[in-house]
């Protein structure tokens, strides 16, 4: 179940959403030569979003639009950029898009796009994509587009993320799963799921699923299909604080679900499990691997990893290796409500394939 805050959090728009908006609207105005006042795009999210754009320019054979981020109630570093889209006829049918200024581009592996490509991922690319398809349809233009997205000093807002460690390099990414910015780290979410498990044990449950986020949640929800919907709390990035309250109204189980970034952490044993609030330990990842039976060249290779998901990546021939993980995360679990509670733990490839699973109780 979703948390519910007591008063709701004021949500925003991911990049995807926005970068999406902005082809549209470049694309309309291209189509028909009449700016549009504002576009509607239907969100992963299942609802529809309306947007204004910043600007639109009107070129020789191409059109370039913006919209300003708005990040809602939990500013991150691209609230109040502009996301722009540029929109020109190529001479073969098809949609082809790329980054520009201020989009970051993929240098190393384990991200969610390949190496030398545009730092666009794979949701917010399809949502550009589906929504240019769809207009050159109804257009019946009979020629293709190529899109170019960009952030006007994306580059230097870059510089405040990790995108360069991680091999992002030139700019920002362009975000999002559900088209949707959900505030994560404030008093008000930590205080609705306290308010979720409560309804969780209003509705008889002894046993809950926390998960990081919507897709980890929807993929337990698959895993777990005899858990009610109650059962299932979205705790972002507060796995102790979750877990101490489960034990506190009385849960006597909690399946954790989630996906290596995040619970690389929980197994060296950090419970809040925000980007910035410890770094991947690669040594610690190399270790397990040392133990799950891994050769010299593969430890180091796991040493080297780019991301905890590339890491995972690396030794996807070695069951041993998550089963350890998936241990160590739930005695960590277990050991920080200090006993008194059954812990499963569930780890999930980003595409929603099973790595490892384990349980531990004291």
């Amino acid at each position: 179940m979703k948390p519910v805050p007591d008063k709701p959090l004021r949500t925003g728009y991911t990049t995807g959403s926005c970068a999406t908006a902005a082809a549209k609207i470049s694309l309309q105005t291209l189509l028909t030569g009449q700016p549009p006042e504002s576009v509607s795009i239907y969100l992963p999210a299942k609802q529809w979003a309306h947007f204004t754009p910043e600007f639109i320019e009107v070129g020789e054979g191409s059109v370039k639009a913006g919209i300003k981020k708005d990040a809602g109630d939990d500013p991150d570093i691209t609230h109040g950029a502009v996301i722009c889209a540029e929109v020109s006829w190529t001479s073969e049918p098809g949609i082809e898009l790329d980054g520009g200024e201020g989009v970051g581009r993929a240098t190393k592996p384990g991200l969610d796009v390949a190496p030398g490509e545009a730092a666009i991922n794979p949701v917010p690319r399809r949502m550009i994509t589906e929504a240019v398809q769809e207009l050159l349809l109804e257009a019946g233009a009979g020629k293709g587009v190529r899109v170019i997205i960009s952030i006007p000093g994306g580059e230097k807002l870059a510089e405040k993320t990790l995108n360069a460690r991680l091999g992002i390099l030139g700019g920002l990414s362009i975000l999002g799963t559900s088209g949707i910015v959900r505030p994560f780290s404030t008093a008000a979410f930590r205080a609705s799921i306290v308010k979720a498990i409560e309804v969780a044990v209003a509705a008889g449950c002894k046993h809950v699923a926390a998960t990081t986020g919507g897709r980890s949640e929807k993929y337990a929800m698959n895993h777990l299909p005899y858990l009610p919907e109650e059962a299932f709390i979205e705790m972002g990035d507060f796995v102790g604080f979750t877990l101490k309250h489960c034990k506190r109204l009385g849960i006597q189980k909690v399946t954790l679900a989630g996906m290596p970034g995040k619970f690389s952490k929980v197994a060296q044993g950090v419970m809040m499990v925000h980007s910035k609030s410890a770094p991947v330990d690669m040594n610690f990842l190399a270790q397990m691997a040392e133990e799950a039976g891994a050769s010299e060249n593969e430890i180091e290779e796991v040493r080297a990893a780019n991301t905890a998901t590339h890491a995972a990546e690396l030794m996807a021939d070695y069951p041993a290796f998550f089963a350890l993980f998936c241990r160590n995360c739930s005695r960590n679990a277990v050991q920080e409500v200090r006993g008194g509670m059954e812990v499963e733990t569930l780890l999930f490839a980003m595409k929603g394939q099973l790595l490892g699973k384990a349980e531990y109780s004291e």
